[in-house]
């Protein structure tokens, strides 16, 4: 099938799972008048089997080991009950949570799920990872190359700081190095990581429900790169699209930064193509109906993922001819969409 998607900022044609010239004729064309189409989101950090607790613990915490024994004993009834979800269906609420929100690429930072590569309805980033210096403290290398994800200094006490120099000391501190928080760094742990060129995901609304407090200005003003993670509802107030809004709040990074760190610069860092809307490429795209820095999950019309539609708002169902009956409606939280949750069909 050839689609078009007009939109109010440019028509962008998708046919095979792929971008191609919007140049012929078209099976069916969705329009957008008052909607912008840009790429999808790369959200940095996700815990996806996590997302179906909602938030838990009594902060503010002094680190994330402190969080991890309280919720461990004062909610043990509500995790016991929130493992016993099957764990497809608990990974498939994160995905859903990101899809609605315009998210077409997500880092889990967990182990690899076979359930990824079992026609995963958006696609996760495979990289290399590590949870802490407090959950491994005997940690000293990891295996492979190219991007390396790790929780750092992830609290707001004198151990968590003391972690970029632990890291540094064992070699571990480089270009390669995707430091997820860096809540507690001190002055000391923001010239080392800026001096081996690592890179921050920010994720604001987790580090200030969980320590009150986030990654210091100084750390986000320093010139390194930025990259943006809704990390899951345990601790996450709700999706990338809030990250977004409560990070431009702080107005550390200009709006461009912002968008790239969902966008070109979240690709370059973790060693993925960057999202773009030009022929040729891979059909994973967003049509939202206000400025990307400003919209919520409402606000989002149609998402696209992998060639396939994911996501459209149910008004606009009645459009989608042939490509509707392969979706439902489905919830999420208080907001409902039709969702394409069978097998990938390319548009």
């Amino acid at each position: 099938m050839r689609l078009l998607i007009s939109a109010g900022n440019r028509d962008v044609a998708v046919e095979d799972g792929r971008i191609v010239e919007t140049a012929g004729p078209f099976d069916l064309t969705l329009s957008f008048r008052d909607g912008e189409v840009r790429p999808g989101l790369i959200n940095a950090h996700d815990h996806l089997h996590r997302n179906h607790y909602g938030r838990l613990g009594r902060p503010p915490y002094r680190s994330a080991r402190d969080w991890a024994r309280d919720i461990q004993f004062r909610h043990r009834q509500r995790i016991g009950i929130g493992r016993r979800t099957p764990r497809r269906e608990a990974l498939l609420t994160g995905a859903w949570k990101n899809l609605f929100a315009g998210v077409t690429k997500v880092v889990h930072h967990d182990a690899w799920e076979p359930d990824f590569e079992l026609d995963f309805p958006l696609s996760v980033v495979r990289v290399r990872q590590a949870d802490s210096l407090g959950m491994r403290p005997a940690l000293d290398r990891v295996d492979g190359s190219g991007a390396f994800c790790i929780h750092l200094a992830e609290g707001t006490d004198s151990r968590s700081a003391d972690e970029v120099r632990l890291l540094d000391a064992r070699g571990m501190l480089d270009r390669d190095l995707i430091a997820v928080h860096c809540v507690g760094v001190d002055a000391d742990g923001i010239e080392r990581l800026t001096r081996a060129g690592a890179a921050l995901v920010w994720c604001p609304t987790s580090n200030l429900f969980l320590f009150g407090a986030t990654a210091p200005a100084a750390l986000l003003s320093s010139g390194l790169d930025v990259l943006l993670g809704s990390d899951s509802r345990l601790t996450g107030v709700g999706d990338l699209l809030d990250e977004l809004r409560n990070a431009r709040a702080f107005g550390l990074l200009s709006d461009q930064q912002l968008e790239a760190a969902v966008g070109t610069t979240a690709a370059r860092r973790l060693g993925i193509t960057a999202p773009s809307l030009d022929p040729g490429a891979p059909a994973d795209l967003m049509v939202v109906a206000r400025p990307l820095l400003k919209a919520r999950a409402e606000d989002v019309l149609l998402v696209m993922a992998g060639g396939a539609l994911r996501v459209v708002r149910p008004d606009l169902v009645p459009e989608l001819g042939s490509l509707a009956a392969g979706g439902r409606e489905m919830r999420n939280g208080s907001l409902v969409r039709w969702a394409n949750t069978g097998t990938l069909q390319h548009a």
